[in-house]
């Protein structure tokens, strides 16, 4: 089927959200029993960590780790916001740069002023976007406001609505940041991240069993194992260790002088999807397929074009003395393999 589809449903009594692009599956949400990125802790500083210039602290769902602190003292209240999901028996990330983000807005705190996405360039919009500011802020306003793409195909009324309910939960959230430790907001379920994030037109389906009926089931299957076809007999395996994610390039059965560099490109094209939808992060590290190295730099442009793309924050690190190529990726999501147990 051509097109887009955002299927709404339940995995094994989880809420989750599929995109489907032409058929094939795209993007993949699941709720998790770990604390969702987003949700936002009033949290305690517990100790510092000598060394690593972070501190452990204090909140409801357990111990939080935070980098890069300064002026912060144990016993002290802190607003802090979940960055992605923790390792086995480690601490949840988090960050003082509090965000709250939805379909058109992104309220700042810590960075005040207004901002339009880029990528509207029409006119016409960008000065009904400036007059939606001007109503709902006053000029001196310490929040800063990132007007979303999403906004370019908006109604007036809706982006109205929407900046403004931005704005009064970051205002109300800031003027409640003394206290014990508690969660002052839950980070978005799969549903309503779907709604914020994918944005441009689909069909919206949302029967129950609409995993089923349009082959989210059998796309999830294909994700249990290790091996991704490439086509003309190529394949891409992709296999979670303890320490970093192997990512393994064959050109099967094909012996042609060009079969390492095509193998390799259709492997770059594939693996920022495979990784998002496997849940993947932290160190990945590639084994190419067998090219010359003047064909090194066409692959690296793939990669990098390909990751642009992706909506999950991916550092391409380079090449090791052994050929192999590095990446580092957050964790943005908990691993498939853990979510479909």
């Amino acid at each position: 089927m051509k097109g887009r589809q955002i299927i709404l449903d339940h995995l094994n009594g989880r809420e989750a959200a599929a995109l489907l692009v032409d058929g094939k599956l795209s993007d993949l949400l699941i709720s998790a029993d770990a604390p969702r990125p987003g949700t936002i802790y009033r949290a305690i500083a517990d100790r510092p960590v000598k060394g690593q210039g972070g501190m452990f602290l204090k909140t409801p769902d357990g111990p939080a780790f935070l980098r890069q602190v300064k002026g912060l003292s144990p016993g002290q209240a802190i607003l802090v916001q979940v960055t992605g999901y923790a390792e086995d028996g480690k601490a949840i990330p988090v960050t003082q740069k509090v965000l709250f983000k939805s379909r058109y807005a992104i309220a700042t705190p810590d960075a005040p002023g207004r901002n339009i996405s880029r990528s509207i360039r029409d006119d016409d919009i960008r000065d009904m976007l400036l007059g939606i500011v001007h109503e709902v802020m006053d000029d001196d306003d310490p929040i800063g406001l990132i007007l979303r793409s999403s906004c370019a195909e908006g109604e007036a009324g809706e982006i109205a609505e929407d900046v403004h309910e931005m704005l009064t939960l970051a205002r109300s959230v800031i003027a409640d940041a003394e206290g014990p430790a508690e969660k002052l907001i839950e980070g978005d379920a799969p549903h309503v991240e779907a709604w914020r994030e994918w944005i441009d037109p689909a069909e919206v389906v949302t029967v129950e069993g609409g995993f089923e009926t349009h082959g989210v089931l059998d796309a999830l299957e294909d994700l249990r194992g290790i091996s991704v076809p490439l086509g003309g007999g190529a394949s891409l395996f992709v296999e979670p260790t303890r320490a970093l994610v192997a990512v393994d390039v064959n050109t099967g059965r094909d012996t042609s002088p060009a079969a390492g560099l095509k193998a390799n490109m259709a492997a770059a094209k594939e693996l920022p999807r495979q990784l998002r939808l496997r849940g993947l992060g932290g160190q990945v590290t590639i084994d190419v397929a067998p090219m010359p190295k003047k064909d090194r730099r066409a692959f690296e442009s793939t990669l990098r074009t390909a990751f642009r793309a992706d909506t999950i924050d991916t550092t391409l690190v380079g090449w090791t003395p052994l050929g192999h190529y590095e990446l580092q990726r957050k964790r943005a999501r908990l691993a498939l393999c853990e979510l479909l147990k």
